[in-house]
C-alpha cells in the first residue's frame, strides 16, 4: 500500500485517467473528488462490503423455501421422499 500526505487541492493521479483530489480535510474526515472514465466503477468499500453480504444472504436457501421453490415451479414432481407433492 502507497500512503502519501496531501493537502486540500492537491491531487494524485492513478493510470491513464483516474484523478483524486482532496477536497477538503475536516476533523477526522476528508472529502476527496475522484475523476475517473465512466468504465471505471468507483465504490466505496463499506457499501460494496453490505451489499456483497445481503447477496450471500440472499443466495442462501433453507429447506422450506427449497421446497417451496420446487412447489412453485413443477407442482407434480416428487419430493425428496418420493411422494408427489400436492396440487395447489
Amino acid at each position: 500500500m502507497l500512503v502519501l500526505s496531501r493537502r486540500v487541492g492537491e491531487r494524485l493521479v492513478i493510470g491513464d485517467g483516474i484523478v483524486v483530489t482532496v477536497i477538503e480535510v475536516r476533523g477526522d474526515g476528508v472529502r476527496l473528488g475522484i475523476d475517473a472514465p465512466r468504465s471505471v466503477r468507483v465504490h466505496r468499500a463499506e457499501v460494496l462490503e453490505a451489499v456483497e453480504a445481503a447477496n450471500v444472504d440472499a443466495a442462501a436457501a433453507d429447506d422450506d423455501a427449497v421446497a417451496d421453490l420446487r412447489r412453485l415451479v413443477a407442482p407434480t414432481l416428487p419430493d425428496s421422499s418420493g411422494d408427489p407433492l400436492p396440487d395447489r
